[in-house]
């Protein structure tokens, strides 16, 4: 009895299919610069993540007689409190926050700038298209929490409209 070769197993394509992805999104998520990519396709759920791990500046030590006291500057609040204002504007996608339409061009609003409801407050490139992030209230600007061309977090506090 002739033994016919095997053909490859769906599960192996499949598989095959999977890492591919998997490093497709990887490339993406390195050429972004973003810190999280979720897709979501045909069932299969996938979400690559990259640990960002901010380096704390370690001082010499220095000898001191006396004890030295550090006080954390109390005029920046926490981030966690800026999230919290109640005229907070947060990010409703991950991307590159940009505060004009353009290189050098003017931004869309400063501090101290009036703005309407639907105005737009700046742009957010996700996935090589430019979204536009309006304002969901009139107000003025009291804060600018980005800085242009500053990678932003889904949620991630962009501007204060009080």
């Amino acid at each position: 009895m002739a033994r016919q070769p095997q053909q490859p197993t769906n599960a192996k394509a499949k598989s095959g299919d999977e890492r591919e992805l998997i490093r497709d999104l990887a490339t993406l998520l390195d050429e972004t610069n973003l810190t999280e990519i979720e897709i979501e396709r045909a069932g299969l759920r996938v979400r690559i993540a990259r640990n960002v791990t901010v380096a704390a500046s370690v001082a010499a030590p220095v000898a001191h007689k006396a004890p030295v006291a550090v006080a954390a500057p109390s005029a920046v609040p926490a981030a966690a409190d800026v999230a919290k204002h109640p005229g907070a504007v947060p990010s409703p996608m991950v991307g590159t926050a940009y505060l004009a339409s353009e290189p050098g061009a003017k931004p869309f609003i400063e501090i101290g700038s009036k703005v309407k409801a639907g105005e737009t407050l700046l742009i957010i490139e996700a996935m090589k298209t430019m979204n536009q992030i309006p304002s969901p209230r009139a107000g003025t600007v009291t804060q600018i929490l980005v800085e242009d061309g500053q990678p932003v977090e889904f949620g991630e506090p962009l501007v204060i409209i009080e």
